[in-house]
């Protein structure tokens, strides 16, 4: 009688349960990654913005009246946040990320740096989230 190689049915089984458990496991991390990536984009383009503000008013003294800078990293995060200015008066500026699509995910919510620096997350400028988001 001759031996037939191959696999059994068994052994498939088992080889899918493996990589179904592995997928599991690691498809939830990835995309942890991926938010907490481009939360810092987000961060950084926030601050960029900041720049920008703080270049206008030392032409202006002023920040009323300024637009929302035409920076590349706005339209770069375009499909994961949404970017404006608030609060805007002559000496005090809010300007703000909102998560939108999959980025709405994240814990850390909206993200806000003020004229002043002073930075937010989720809504709050409490020191813990703050710290955990930025």
């Amino acid at each position: 009688m001759s031996k037939q190689s191959g696999f059994t049915l068994i052994e498939a089984m088992i080889a899918v349960a493996i990589v179904g458990i592995v997928a599991a496991i690691a498809y939830p991390s990835y995309v942890n990654y991926i938010i907490g990536t481009n939360r810092a984009a987000a961060k950084a383009c926030l601050t960029e913005m900041s720049q920008s503000m703080e270049r206008g008013y030392t032409a202006a003294f002023s920040y009323e009246g300024l637009a929302l800078p035409a920076i590349q990293c706005i339209d770069d995060l375009d499909e994961r946040y949404v970017f404006s200015l608030s609060n805007q008066a002559a000496r005090t500026f809010t300007a703000t990320a909102t998560p939108k699509g999959v980025q709405t995910r994240d814990e850390c919510g909206p993200l806000t740096l003020t004229q002043a620096g002073a930075r937010g997350a989720n809504g709050s400028f409490d020191v813990a989230v703050v710290r955990t988001c930025w």
